[in-house]
């Protein structure tokens, strides 16, 4: 294997510093294993929209070689989440969306949406009457595919796909002037990772909305309630073969992901807020710090689920709420106790929570034992 890595290594160098790149192009076009061989080869970040461009050609001219679309699979996967693949199937999520963004949008008017991804939510807005939408995907190799799902579903003339990340967005010459809707779905499992909190920031210091606009979603919420999870002892380290192993439990992570509806995860208490977002507002939204007290209903306890819920407007929500038999894209975090307890009802949980604009941490100062 390390074979094989020296000399993949030594032919890049070689043709960093031997061969003219376009050179090189022009001898392997038409090729196609040869174009994918060289995107394989190319830094994703010096060269990534070069490497998608070679993988699409390639994939275009060889559509029935395996070996091809395997090698393409490596360069143009890379970078792209599975929660992609995820999110579209579901179903209740997307119901929740359609229906806000057909209240939002009206005949003739211009949206943007932050974060493209399949184009799902741009299509769906120029269904619901838009006359312009714009959609801007950081990422090339997702740009390029959500272009031509736009082409192949009819919508080329209303959505344009921009391969920019939201702040390098020009007001006039990609917009063409202040919208009237703002769309997003950039929240993850603790609703802030994919950088929710800065991207709407920009947004109304940039002025990318109308004075009056709407904007999908409005608010954002981060909930959290005690919790039991069944599976809660076997992720972590004790005895094993006679030997004590238990230090090893600092290496794990402080929090776990469960899919919502498992029936590993029961509830032990009603859910509180631990922090609410006004999207809307545009912020600014600081690193913040909050106490709270969690009411046990009775029972073991080892743990702190943590979801989301959208208020996608002032009629629509959407809440991954963790119950079992349910299901969502996305999941359950989980936030251990070091050891489990046997609460009784009524018993209060002394709870913190802390975000840093890019994640959230939650514990108890005092957890019941």
């Amino acid at each position: 294997m390390r074979a094989r890595t020296d000399a993949k290594d030594t032919l890049k160098m070689t043709l960093d510093r031997t061969r003219d790149l376009d050179a090189l192009l022009n001898e392997i076009e038409g090729k196609p294993r040869a174009m994918v061989g060289l995107a394989r080869l190319l830094r994703p970040e010096d060269h990534r929209a070069l490497a998608v461009q070679l993988c699409v050609r390639a994939l275009e001219l060889a559509p029935d070689d395996e070996e091809v679309r395997t090698m393409a699979a490596d360069v143009l996967s890379t970078g792209v989440p599975q929660w992609h693949f995820d999110i579209v199937r579901d179903q209740g999520r997307n119901n929740a969306y359609e229906a806000a963004i057909r209240r939002a949008v009206s005949p003739g008017c211009r949206v943007l949406e932050i974060g493209t991804g399949t184009g799902l939510l741009a299509m769906m807005a120029a269904r619901a009457g838009a006359a312009a939408v714009v959609t801007c995907e950081a990422d090339v190799g997702i740009a390029t595919a959500a272009r031509e799902i736009v082409a192949r579903n009819g919508f080329a003339d209303r959505v344009r796909v921009i391969t920019k990340h939201s702040t390098a967005l020009d007001i006039e010459a990609d917009l063409g002037g202040p919208v009237d809707v703002l769309l997003s779905e950039i929240v993850s499992n603790d609703l802030l990772s994919e950088g929710a909190l800065p991207v709407m920031e920009h947004a109304a210091t940039a002025h990318l909305l109308k004075p009056g606009g709407r904007i999908v979603p409005i608010r954002g919420r981060v909930r959290m309630a005690l919790a039991c999870d069944d599976d809660w002892q076997t992720e972590r380290m004790g005895t094993v073969a006679g030997f004590d192993l238990s230090p090893f439990n600092r290496l794990a992570t402080p929090q776990r992901a469960i899919y919502v509806g498992a029936p590993r995860l029961i509830l032990r208490s009603d859910p509180v807020d631990a922090f609410v977002f006004d999207f809307a507002s545009g912020g600014p939204y600081p690193p913040a710090q909050v106490s709270s007290e969690l009411v046990s209903q009775g029972g073991r306890v080892n743990g702190i689920a943590q979801w989301i819920a959208l208020d996608l407007d002032g009629e629509g929500r959407y809440e991954n709420f963790p119950e079992p038999g349910t299901g969502s894209s996305w999941m359950t975090n989980f936030h251990a106790f070091e050891r489990e307890a046997h609460t009784a009802a009524g018993q209060r949980v002394a709870v913190q929570a802390r975000h840093d604009r890019k994640s959230v941490r939650i514990w108890s100062p005092q957890p019941p034992r």
